[in-house]
């Protein structure tokens, strides 16, 4: 293992002395080029942050490998939320690690992930002590309602998938996102280690980017009713619009994250949902509707 920056990410890095990052080998449009899980301490006892997916064996024989190299093992595995990529290796590792396995509870649905492996919940604030490293929970939800960051005595932050290290990050509740990058941004992190893609070195500019982007693509879908104020949408109308030279594999999620916008626009009382064709359309309300609304 050396210390080495590439845009290519190798399947293992060592990016300091208590920070080792384990590539989870499971690339895909959505993962980029896979789950970023990373062992942190310098003891015996390493605590794993997320665990990749389940069935990838060079994740699991690579991890293997570094533990056997640091003459280590896993105390703790925190998963920083509830996502397949996230969590699905966590059986994989338990053959052979004994350790505890940690994860904020989620307020959306049950949180039966892992049959027959018990997960102990975490809390915000919760500190986590190993060898050379100081780790503290914070919840940040809008990605998923379980999602948690973590951050390290020496400033840096582990972002899970609310900042990835390239493009930009979905979400299940927009306004609970902005709010937990702004969350982030009060941090102040030196550096942020994602769950996906490279290591962010500029880590108030990139959060800058990410909440004026939101911004920024909010004022192009509110364009889009006003400039057609009689007019119904659909997500995926708009994003035919508003997302140029989009590729088509990522055209879902990019509805996904317009229609975060249109519920968010609409809790504002600047659009309203409407039922036709057996799809959800939208339109703008009108003036006359809005001097109304209670909102």
């Amino acid at each position: 293992m050396s210390l080495i920056k590439l845009r290519s990410i190798p399947d293992v890095t060592k990016i300091s002395q208590h920070i080792i990052r384990v590539l989870g080998c499971n690339p895909s449009a959505m993962t980029l080029q896979g789950t970023n899980t990373y062992l942190i301490g310098t003891g015996k006892e390493r605590i794993l942050i997320d665990a990749g997916d389940a069935n990838v064996p060079k994740y699991v024989q690579l991890l293997k490998r570094v533990l056997k190299e640091e003459d280590a093992k896993i105390k703790d595995i925190i998963l920083t939320h509830w996502h397949h990529d996230h969590i699905g290796g966590v059986k994989d590792i338990l053959r052979d690690e004994k350790c505890r396995v940690w994860k904020y509870e989620r307020s959306d649905a049950d949180d039966e992930i892992l049959p027959n492996i018990a997960i102990k919940k975490l809390n915000n604030g919760q500190i986590f002590k190993v060898e050379g490293a100081v780790l503290k929970v914070v919840h940040t939800p809008g990605h998923t309602t379980d999602h948690v960051v973590l951050t390290l005595q020496d400033g840096s932050l582990f972002s899970g998938d609310c900042v990835l290290g390239e493009g930009t990050a979905v979400f299940e509740d927009l306004y609970e996102y902005m709010k937990s990058l702004k969350t982030i941004l009060d941090l102040n992190p030196k550096v942020i280690y994602p769950g996906h893609g490279n290591i962010i070195e500029n880590p108030i500019e990139k959060l800058n980017y990410y909440i004026e982007h939101r911004n920024q693509r909010e004022k192009q879908i509110i364009d889009v009713f006003e400039t057609n104020a009689k007019k119904t949408f659909t997500d995926r109308m708009i994003v035919e619009i508003i997302y140029e030279n989009l590729p088509e594999n990522l055209k879902l999620a990019a509805a996904f994250n317009v229609n975060h916008h249109l519920m968010k626009l609409a809790k504002c009382g600047l659009i309203k949902q409407i039922t036709g064709g057996g799809e959800n359309l939208w339109i703008l309300v009108e003036k006359g509707e809005l001097s109304k609304s209670t909102l």
